[in-house]
């Protein structure tokens, strides 16, 4: 085999193993912004692609937070469900599934100079090879203003 072959079938490997990587779909009902305020109610709709119902192992949807920027990652899970074929639960990939939850009154999403706190929606995937997938749709709750730097007065 010469190397101009070897090189070909690298590529139509890593091409083949691209392709095989499901695709997750959230979206979010019938609102032109992802702004959300404590008591509002957050729903919406997941599916996947390029996914077989035999490869599909579970399934987990959280509403969630956590933390970014100076010092340790906190989280919090607001709603976490699991969906599991060895529990009998019926999966179909092809078939939107739906969440919904009442939002908490706190934290409220923060953009801050040294943390942020942010909120999403996150789909995991656990397909029966062992292979995991996860999709986060961020979205903002409250209406706290951002935080920016302030020059010193001279």
């Amino acid at each position: 085999m010469s190397i101009i072959d070897r090189i070909q079938r690298q590529r139509e490997n890593v091409s083949d193993a691209l392709s095989a990587v499901p695709g997750i779909s959230i979206v979010l009902d019938g609102r032109g912004s992802r702004v959300y305020f404590p008591g509002e109610t957050i729903a919406g709709s997941y599916w996947f692609d390029d996914v077989g119902a035999d490869e599909i192992q579970a399934i987990e949807v959280s509403i969630l937070w956590y933390t970014e920027g100076k010092g340790s990652t906190d989280c919090g899970i607001h709603q976490f469900r699991r969906y599991s074929v060895a529990n009998g639960d019926w999966i179909d990939p092809r078939r939107p599934a739906r969440f919904k939850t009442s939002l908490p009154r706190s934290p409220l999403s923060y953009q801050g100079v040294l943390i942020k706190l942010r909120w999403a929606v996150r789909v995991r995937l656990f397909l029966a090879n062992g292979r995991e997938y996860a999709e986060d749709l961020p979205f903002w709750l409250g209406n706290i203003s951002n935080v920016r730097t302030l020059k010193p007065v001279e």
